[in-house]
Formats: C-alpha cells, sequence, structure tokens
C-alpha cells in the first residue's frame, strides 16, 4: 500500500523557499522567531513532519506569524485547515445542533487576516465582551457546576464569529475569548477539581490571548497552567511555566498588583512542592511590590487578588512551614478582611485555621472551624475548599474517639454533604 501524499501544500512551499530538508525548515523557523521579537520558540524536524502529514495540525500563533514571514503564503495557502472551519454534511448525514454538546474537541488557533469578507458589526466585539463581564461577575455566586456551560458556550459562540469579524473589533473579541476561557479553566481547576481539562481549556485562553496580541491575558493563562504541575508537586514544570508567564508580563503593561500575583501563583507553587521558605521570601517581596505601587493599571478582570488574598496565600504557607503563631493571626486578619462576597476564599481560610489548630494540638478549635467551613460550603460550593477540609480530617486522626471529631464526622458525612462531594 503506498504512502498518503501528505500536506504537498507546504512541501513544495518549502523546496520553493530554497529549505530543502525539514530540518533547513526547522532552523530557519528557530533563528527568524528572535528577529520577529518572538523569544524561545524552537522547533523540531518532528514537528516538521506532523505539518507535511496528511493532516497537519494548526500551528500556534507565533509560529504562524513565523511560517507565513519565511514562506510567503497564508496558513490555508500552505495546507492547514483552519480549526473553525466547518465540513459541510454529507448526504445522509445529520448534523448535532445540541447547543450542550460537549466543547472539548474545539481548538481555537490564529485567525487569518480579515477583508472585506468580514460580516459582523464594529459592535460585535463589545457586545461579546459584556456577556463575558457578566459572567465573570457572576462566578461569585453562581454554582460552578451551572455556570461552566454556560460560559464555555459563549467562548464557542466567540470561536464562531473570530473569523467573520474585522479589525479592530477583532482584537476586542479576542480579548474577550481569552477570558472567557481563563474563567472556564478556573472553574474546571479550582472548583471542578478537572485538571486535565483545566490545562486544554486555559490553553486555548493563551491562544486567544495571542489573537487579541495581549500580553498580559496571555501571562494569566501561563500562570494559571503553572497552577496544575504545581499541585502535582512537579516543581520544574510549575517554574517553567512561571519563567514564561514573567516574560510574557514584561511585554505587557503589568500593574503592581499582577507582579505580586505572580509572586503569589509561584509562592503557592513552591509550597506545594514542599519548600515553604522558598514560598515566604515571594511573599514577601509581592508585599514590598504592593506597598511600592507601579504606574500601571490593574486589568479589570484580574478580580481574583489583592492584598487580602496575598496574606491568605501567606497564611498558608506559614501553617505548612510550621510558624503557627504568625499563621493564626495572618488568617484572623484574612477573616476579618475578606469582602461579603469572597465566601469561596472564605471557606479556605476557614479550613486553614482549623489545620492550624489541628497542628497546635487543638482539636476542639480545629472541628470548630472544619464546621464552619462546611457551612459557607453548603451555600458556595467549592472544591478547595473542600480540599481543605478532608485534609483537616486526616490530621485529626489521633482524636478520633473525641466526641468532638465525631460531631464533626456527623457534619461532614451527612446526606447533603455526602450528595454533594460526589456529584460535583
Amino acid at each position: 500500500m503506498s504512502r498518503p501524499p501528505g500536506n504537498t501544500r507546504l512541501k513544495a512551499a518549502r523546496l520553493a523557499a530554497g529549505y530543502n530538508s525539514q530540518q533547513a525548515l526547522a532552523d530557519a523557523i528557530s533563528e527568524t522567531a528572535p528577529k520577529l521579537g518572538i523569544r524561545g520558540l524552537a522547533v523540531g524536524v518532528r514537528q516538521i513532519r506532523r505539518w507535511e502529514s496528511a493532516t497537519p495540525p494548526w500551528p500556534q500563533p507565533d509560529v504562524h506569524r513565523v511560517l507565513t514571514h519565511l514562506l510567503g503564503q497564508s496558513m490555508e495557502d500552505l495546507g492547514f485547515t483552519p480549526p473553525w472551519a466547518t465540513p459541510r454534511p454529507q448526504h445522509g448525514t445529520t448534523v448535532d445542533n445540541n447547543p450542550r454538546a460537549p466543547l472539548y474537541g474545539t481548538r481555537l488557533a490564529t485567525v487569518p487576516a480579515q477583508s472585506a469578507a468580514a460580516t459582523q458589526p464594529a459592535s460585535v466585539g463589545r457586545d461579546f465582551a459584556a456577556v463575558t463581564q457578566s459572567h465573570r461577575r457572576l462566578y461569585w455566586s453562581v454554582a460552578p457546576a451551572v455556570l461552566h456551560p454556560a460560559v464555555l458556550e459563549h467562548a464557542r459562540l466567540g470561536c464562531t464569529l473570530l473569523p467573520e469579524t474585522g479589525s479592530p473589533a477583532r482584537q476586542t473579541l479576542a480579548g474577550a475569548l481569552a477570558e472567557s476561557y481563563l474563567l472556564a479553566g478556573r472553574i474546571e481547576f479550582f472548583d471542578l477539581r478537572q485538571p486535565d481539562q483545566a490545562s486544554e481549556t486555559l490553553l486555548r485562553a493563551l491562544q486567544a490571548a495571542g489573537e487579541a496580541d495581549d500580553p498580559l491575558l496571555g501571562a494569566a493563562a501561563l500562570a494559571h497552567m503553572a497552577f496544575i504541575p504545581g499541585w502535582a508537586n512537579d516543581r520544574e514544570t510549575a517554574i517553567e511555566r512561571m519563567m514564561a508567564a514573567r516574560t510574557y508580563a514584561r511585554r505587557g503593561r503589568a500593574s503592581a498588583e499582577f507582579w505580586a500575583w505572580l509572586d503569589a501563583v509561584e509562592a503557592e507553587c513552591e509550597t506545594r512542592c514542599g519548600d515553604p521558605h522558598a514560598a515566604l521570601r515571594l511573599i514577601h517581596r509581592a508585599e514590598d511590590t504592593l506597598a511600592v505601587g507601579a504606574e500601571h493599571a490593574t486589568p479589570e478582570w484580574l478580580d481574583w487578588f489583592s492584598l487580602v488574598r496575598l496574606s491568605a496565600f501567606k497564611g498558608n504557607t506559614q501553617l505548612k512551614a510550621g510558624h503557627l503563631p504568625q499563621a493564626r493571626q495572618t488568617l484572623h486578619e484574612v477573616l476579618d478582611g475578606l469582602p461579603p462576597t469572597s465566601n469561596k476564599q472564605r471557606t479556605v481560610v476557614l479550613g486553614d485555621l482549623a489545620a492550624v489548630e489541628a497542628a497546635d494540638g487543638r482539636p476542639k478549635e480545629a472541628c470548630r472551624y472544619t464546621i464552619q467551613a462546611l457551612d459557607q460550603l453548603a451555600i458556595t460550593w467549592y472544591a478547595t475548599g473542600m480540599d481543605r477540609v478532608r485534609e483537616v480530617r486526616r490530621t485529626l486522626a489521633p482524636w478520633q474517639n473525641e466526641q468532638c471529631v465525631r460531631n464533626l464526622d456527623d457534619r461532614l458525612y451527612d446526606w447533603g454533604t455526602t450528595v454533594s462531594a460526589l456529584q460535583r
């Protein structure tokens, strides 16, 4: 059986441009990227081979730029099929128009430059962004399992609108799409405990940020992607992603709050990977950064971080470092300073306070804070908060037969809490 011809368009363009081997094109991409202001881009022969296969994957934004620059043709002319191009159904087949169909097969990548063929009005970017902003506010009060499908459907709409939208509305729309994917990824990771799905979704956020040419949204996506290996005790990968996030932040006009948040993310990764002392150094640097301030404004979408939330990071890190009196004081100050809308964060802080008391040999106080966290979880579910509760319960094993622990178990394993924990 003969081998399929593969992507003959790309191969022909490569040869026509003077790159007689796949290695030559790979070297040219790596050498040209810095000249276009793209750092850290390296492509190997294996990737070129995939592009010259019968089903070439759509390249990411930076690679797209370099390829079209080197070969002088559009991506479609080079044999790539845009991921938003929907094939026409064959005769006798049906099309699934179910709005609840899974979105996980959808990939987002660079949209070609638009021309007079753009069909959407100039207001489409603002209109799409208005819904994105509403979802951002709803996150703090709507159940994650309810909000998540709506956010993903909104992102699907954005993917459909992008190729139909001309500049400058396209940049506005792409930025809002990046924010929607970022929110969906946050829900998947922090609220629903789906790290693998969150990784894919956050990659789409990064791609959309590239289409919007928004380095800060790109940095936010990368920093969230660092959480995933950080929580899995893969320090090397987490730090590598944080380096990328900081690189993107330097390209944008990052505010003091943004830089402090990056330090806080890296601090949590260091804590999870067993080095709370390195984490405390990062948190102290973040505190100094916030004290000095910066000239640039904080993006409106960065609504998950503030000085009081940095203190919450700090309290958890002090706990993991064994600095119990300091952790207790910090976490009490956080509880007093949290705004009324921060119910999700409140469950985490209550869980950390319970852990402090358990580590200090005070099971009654630990149970009291844990039950308060469960009461809050009954109002606003948050998987990260529930994780804290479970961690505390494991540390209370030495007091297994104490009445306060039995009362906690009755509350932890009542019908409502058990069902909620298993179904979300």
